[in-house]
C-alpha cells in the first residue's frame, strides 16, 4: 500500500517462460472464441460488465490499496472501466463487412472483417482497471484473445478482472494475466512483442517505453496501438469565464494527484486575466483539495505511486524556482510523509523550465503568462507529443481557430474532463498510434479481408 507501506498480498512473479505459456494458451483458445457467434461473445461481455458493477465496491478498494487513488475516484474508475465492457458487448454485433460493385459481370467483390488473433495488452498503474477493459473489451468483442501484462505496482486489479471473467463465462485461455516484477518486465515485454503467435500489441505508458516496444514489434511486423506520454496545455484566454476555467483546471490537473496521461501539464493564461485566474486557482486548491489516505472519505489527493515520482515533482519545482518562478501555494512534501505531496501552484513560469518541457505526472501546476493567441498556440504546439489539450474561451471564432490548430488528438473546449466510452481516445505525434473506445476502437483488433468471387 503506497500510503501505509503495508503488504497487500503476493502474486506470481512471471518471466519469459510463463509469458510464452500464456501466449500459447491464448492462441489455442482463439480458434473457438473467434468462431463463436457475435451475439454469444456479446452476452458474455455483458455479463462481465454486470459482475463488475455488482462488485464495484470491492474492486474500487483494490485500486485504492494498490495505487493510493482516493476511494471516490476509484469507484468512478470501476464504473468507467465496466462501461467499456458494456459498450463493446454492443459493438461486437456491429462488425459489418461490405459488398462492392464489381467491374466485371462474372465476379463479385466481398469484404470481411476478421479478428487479428492474439493481442498482447500492456497496461499502466494509474488506471489499473480501465486501461485493461478499454483494450480487452474491444479485443474480445472482435473475436481476439488476450494476454494482459499489468503494471508491476497494480497486478491485483488485473487478476480480479480475471476472476470475474471466469464467472461471466469467458472461456479459459481467452483472458490471460502475466503479473511480473519490475526486474522481469523487460523479458516479459520482449516475449509479448516478438512471439510470432502474437498478432497485435496494445500499450499504454511512456513514450520511451513505447519506442522500445515498437522496435521489438517491427521484427514480426505486428499491429500496434500505442497510447503514450502527454504534455497537455491548458489555455485560458481573456474572454474566458474565469470561475469555469478554475473549476476545469482543478479537475484536469489534480485528478489522481496529477498522475493521468491527459492531465494538464502546462497552464497558459492570457495577460489580461492572468492575475485573477492565479488568485482564484490558488484559493480553490487550498479550500477544495485534501491530502490523505485514499480510504479517508474526505481525501481528494492520495499519495504518489512511489518515491521516484515524488523526487521528480521536487526536481521540477527546484528547477523552476531557481530560474525565477514563484510558489503560490504548496511546494513541498506533505506532513503525512511517505509519498504524499502538497498540491502546488507556480507562477512566473517560462518555457525554459523543466516543468514545461517534461511531463511531471504529479500535483504541480505551472502557469505561463502570454499575450496573443498566436503565441499561446505556438507554445502549446512546441511539444513533441500531442495527446490532450484544453482551452477556455467565450469567443466562437477563436474556439474554432484554436480547436483546429492545436496539435493533439483530443481537445477540451471549456471542459477539463473529456474521457468517455463513446469518444475516441488517442494522440498524435509521439503520443501514440491508433484510437481506443468509441465506434473506432474495435477496428484496432480487426483485419480487412477482400474476397474476389469469380466465375459467375
Amino acid at each position: 500500500d503506497p500510503a501505509s507501506g503495508e503488504e497487500l498480498g503476493r502474486v506470481s512473479d512471471c518471466g519469459a517462460a510463463e509469458a510464452r505459456e500464456a501466449v500459447r494458451a491464448a492462441h489455442e483458445a482463439g480458434v473457438a472464441w473467434g468462431r463463436l457467434p457475435a451475439k454469444e461473445r456479446s452476452v458474455r461481455l455483458r455479463r462481465w460488465y454486470e459482475l463488475m458493477v455488482e462488485n464495484k465496491e470491492e474492486l474500487a478498494r483494490i485500486i485504492t490499496a494498490e495505487n493510493g487513488k482516493p476511494l471516490k475516484e476509484a469507484q468512478g474508475e470501476i464504473l468507467y472501466s465496466a462501461s467499456f465492457l458494456e459498450w463493446f458487448a454492443e459493438e461486437a454485433r456491429r462488425v459489418y463487412g461490405d459488398i462492392i460493385p464489381a467491374t466485371a459481370k462474372d465476379r463479385r467483390i466481398l469484404v470481411l472483417k476478421q479478428p487479428v488473433g492474439v493481442a498482447a495488452i500492456i497496461t499502466p498503474w494509474n488506471f489499473p482497471s480501465a486501461m485493461i477493459t478499454r483494450k480487452v473489451g474491444a479485443a474480445l468483442a472482435a473475436g481476439c484473445t488476450v494476454v494482459v501484462k499489468p503494471a508491476e505496482d497494480t497486478p491485483l486489479s488485473a487478476l480480479a478482472l480475471g476472476e470475474l471473467a471466469n464467472q461471466a463465462g469467458i472461456p479459459a485461455g481467452v483472458y490471460n494475466v502475466v503479473p511480473c516484477s519490475r526486474q522481469q518486465t523487460p523479458a516479459v515485454g520482449e516475449v509479448l512483442c516478438t512471439d510470432p503467435l502474437v498478432a497485435k500489441i496494445s500499450f499504454t505508458g511512456s513514450t520511451a517505453t513505447g519506442k522500445i516496444l515498437l522496435k521489438h514489434a517491427a521484427g514480426t511486423v505486428k499491429r500496434v496501438s500505442m497510447e503514450l506520454g502527454g504534455h497537455a496545455p491548458f489555455i485560458v484566454f481573456d474572454s474566458a469565464n474565469v470561475d469555469q476555467a478554475v473549476a476545469g483546471a482543478l479537475a484536469s490537473k489534480y485528478r489522481n494527484s496529477g498522475q493521468t496521461c491527459v492531465c494538464t501539464n502546462r497552464f497558459l493564461v492570457q495577460k489580461g486575466i492572468h492575475d485573477r485566474f492565479v488568485e482564484k486557482f490558488a484559493k480553490a486548491i487550498e479550500s477544495e483539495l485534501r491530502v490523505g489516505s485514499g480510504f479517508d472519505a474526505e481525501t481528494t489527493q492520495g499519495p504518489l505511486i512511489n518515491e521516484k515520482a515524488v523526487e521528480k515533482v521536487e526536481r521540477h519545482i527546484k528547477d523552476a524556482v531557481s530560474q525565477g518562478a514563484s510558489i503560490v501555494t504548496g511546494g513541498k512534501r506533505h506532513s503525512l510523509g511517505k509519498n504524499f505531496f502538497e498540491p502546488t501552484l507556480l507562477s512566473n513560469v517560462t518555457t525554459k523550465m523543466l516543468c514545461t518541457q517534461e511531463e511531471t505526472f504529479g500535483p504541480l501546476a505551472p502557469v505561463i503568462k502570454f499575450e496573443t493567441e498566436e503565441e499561446a498556440v505556438a507554445i502549446a504546439n512546441a511539444a513533441h507529443v500531442g495527446l490532450a489539450g484544453y482551452f477556455y474561451s467565450q469567443d466562437p471564432a477563436q474556439i474554432w481557430r484554436v480547436a483546429e490548430q492545436l496539435e493533439v488528438g483530443m481537445v477540451g473546449v471549456n471542459e477539463g474532463i473529456i474521457s468517455s466510452v463513446e469518444s475516441p481516445f488517442g494522440g498524435v505525434k509521439e503520443s501514440g498510434l491508433g484510437r481506443e473506445g468509441s465506434k473506432y476502437g474495435i477496428d484496432e483488433y480487426l483485419e480487412i479481408k477482400y474476397i474476389c468471387f469469380g466465375g459467375l
